[in-house]
């Protein structure tokens, strides 16, 4: 059983600090996926919508083949299309693994005891239905939130990216004022045990590209963690601001983008209808390109 953090050390080694969302905005899909659940209601509007979301994952999953480390699905957009899109987020998942690509799950999960157990063997757990290689979480019930997840992370290798510094406008209103440096600190201790490849850990932080003056001082508060690095591209953060979430041996941070590597931008709209699957790819490779040549000026 190797690490979680060693598997992601060794990713972003061969292929960059690529993480590409699944987040399937159903208004977003190219035409000829959308048809399928045009006018329908109910169950059935459930089944077809799930049937083209899967459809549509497993071609962006070619599309960014080699390009990235790892992919992130948004657990919500496959839940609100009920057990089918839940059926459909399990294939997906299946299939990024088999294509090697690590699967951060973007749950958000947080609660305490029995509660926190099931969502553990929902996400992360090997014997429940996903089996992620590692799964974001709210720390804001306390420590005893996260235990069922830590003992994961013990027992079967996996990893954990805890919320410490989000990258929505009214994050600070939470996140202020010391809590993000607490949990910070929990996230610094746990490591300390846990740390292999290179001194990383398999519990990491979430911390966003829109807030890049903070970035810094967690970075020194959490020497060991990975770093889940959401809010560039589509929400404004350049591949600048991602910077200081890396550390100095150009290790430690995983950036995210979804709706800018998923969808048409500005002037795109024909060429997304005629061929998502090769804009996706262009896309994740001037991505991956950003992040290389940014790694290249600091060195």
């Amino acid at each position: 059983m190797t690490p979680f953090a060693e598997r992601l050390t060794l990713a972003v080694q061969d292929k960059g600090p690529v993480c590409i969302g699944l987040d399937p905005h159903l208004h977003l899909l190219p035409a000829h996926f959308r048809e399928r659940y045009a006018g329908l209601s109910g169950p059935a509007f459930r089944l077809a919508a799930a049937d083209a979301v899967q459809a549509w994952g497993l071609e962006v999953l070619q599309a960014i083949d080699g390009i990235a480390a790892a992919v992130k699905p948004q657990v919500a957009f496959f839940e609100q299309l009920g057990a089918p899109g839940i059926a459909a987020l399990e294939r997906l998942v299946a299939q990024a693994k088999a294509m090697d690509l690590l699967v951060v799950l973007d749950a958000k999960r947080g609660d305490i005891g029995s509660t926190a157990q099931g969502y553990c063997r929902a996400t992360l757990d090997d014997t429940g239905p996903l089996g992620a290689d590692s799964v974001t979480l709210s720390p804001y019930l306390g420590p005893e939130s996260l235990r069922p997840f830590l003992d994961c992370c013990d027992a079967q290798g996996k990893g954990l990216f805890i919320l410490v510094r989000t990258s929505n406008a009214e994050a600070d209103a939470l996140q202020g004022n010391g809590v993000a440096e607490k949990v910070a600190g929990w996230i610094s201790m746990w490591n300390q045990s846990r740390s292999s490849s290179l001194s990383l850990g398999p519990i990491g932080a979430v911390v966003g590209a829109t807030v890049p003056s903070e970035a810094m001082a967690l970075r020194a508060a959490m020497p060991q963690s990975w770093i889940l690095v959401p809010g560039y591209g589509a929400q404004g953060g350049s591949a600048a601001d991602t910077l200081p979430c890396f550390r100095a041996d150009g290790l430690g941070a995983l950036v995210n983008s979804s709706r800018g590597v998923l969808f048409a931008k500005a002037g795109e709209e024909a060429r997304y209808q005629a061929d998502h699957q090769a804009l996706v790819h262009e896309h994740a490779l001037a991505m991956a390109a950003e992040l290389k040549a940014l790694q290249i000026q600091r060195a």
